[in-house]
């Protein structure tokens, strides 16, 4: 069980891959002063460059250094990774570390904690941060990214109530608003209302690219075509493994927005424009309430 005071301080945290959530994780915690010092881990030398040079972390180790030296660790890598770098770290991994994440599915990624860690998964608590954004890598790192947003906890039935209790509150500090639900939830959820989103910006770019005049098109783009599209400027890597990681929930929600589609498309081909409008009243109602939450 961890040691570390929920309330007041973190220790040593190891951030494992500084990109846009990691590097502004690093600057979050340290603008709330809860942490002795931040250490981080991760592949590009230029992100690690940029960290250290934003203060973001303090100083670069490996991930056996990190998980010899930290009281917290979270990963913050593409989920397809996140079983490599338990396996680095499961041996030298102290009873006292804790560890979170930052991914953007569940079920895989606590499968592969289970499998990897054994018992010593009790000391993984799964978390999802929605905050980000288009843009990707320590450069585009703010201090503030998560104030006000939600990071959604999946606790572990191996996690005992006080390490649930002080990953809550170490997301806490940054500003987060916690909400709990399960893994199944989570990933159910999400495949409806960020996944699919995804994947529906980059088609649509995919899309026009692909169109015989994409020059021509793509010089006449507006407001709505941009801001559509926004988030398919994010990074292909971690969406690719998102698609993949939580495929059965992704293809569910794809194949009910195909059946929308397809019934839209009959409208327009029938010329039935009361139908059309019926549709597009319910989905605009349901958009401005968005706005009431």
């Amino acid at each position: 069980m961890a040691i570390i005071n929920p309330s007041s301080n973190y220790g040593t945290v190891t951030i494992v891959g500084v990109g846009l959530i990691g590097a502004s994780l690093g600057l979050a915690l340290k603008k709330a002063g809860v942490v002795n010092r931040v250490l981080g881990v991760g592949r590009s030398v230029e992100n690690l460059d940029q960290a250290l040079k934003m203060g973001a972390i303090d100083a670069v180790v490996d991930l056996v250094e990190a998980a010899k030296q930290s009281d917290v660790i979270v990963l913050c890598v593409p989920v397809a990774q996140m079983r490599a770098a338990f396996e680095v770290i499961e041996p030298y991994l102290e009873p006292r570390t804790m560890l979170t994440d930052a991914g953007s599915t569940k079920g895989d990624v606590i499968l592969a904690a289970k499998e990897v860690l054994g018992k010593k998964v009790c000391q993984l608590v799964p978390a999802h941060p929605i905050a980000g954004g288009a843009q990707h890598g320590a450069s585009a790192a703010k201090a503030d990214l998560f104030e006000g947003k939600q990071t959604i906890l999946c606790p572990l039935q191996e996690n005992s109530p006080q390490d649930t209790d002080l990953i809550e509150g170490f997301w806490q500090s940054v500003g987060s608003v916690v909400k709990k639900i399960s893994c199944v939830q989570h990933d159910a959820i999400y495949a409806a209302v960020s996944h699919l989103p995804h994947i529906l910006s980059y088609a649509l770019m995919a899309s026009v690219v692909n169109s015989e005049d994409a020059e021509q098109k793509l010089s006449h783009v507006g407001a709505g075509f941009k801001d559509f599209t926004r988030i398919a400027a994010s990074s292909p890597e971690m969406w690719r493994d998102i698609c993949l990681g939580n495929r059965t929930a992704v293809l569910k929600e794809l194949d009910q927005y195909l059946l929308v589609v397809n019934h839209m498309r009959k409208l327009i081909a029938d010329n039935d424009g009361a139908g059309l409008e019926k549709l597009f009243n319910k989905a605009s109602k349901a958009r401005q309430d968005l706005d009431v939450l």
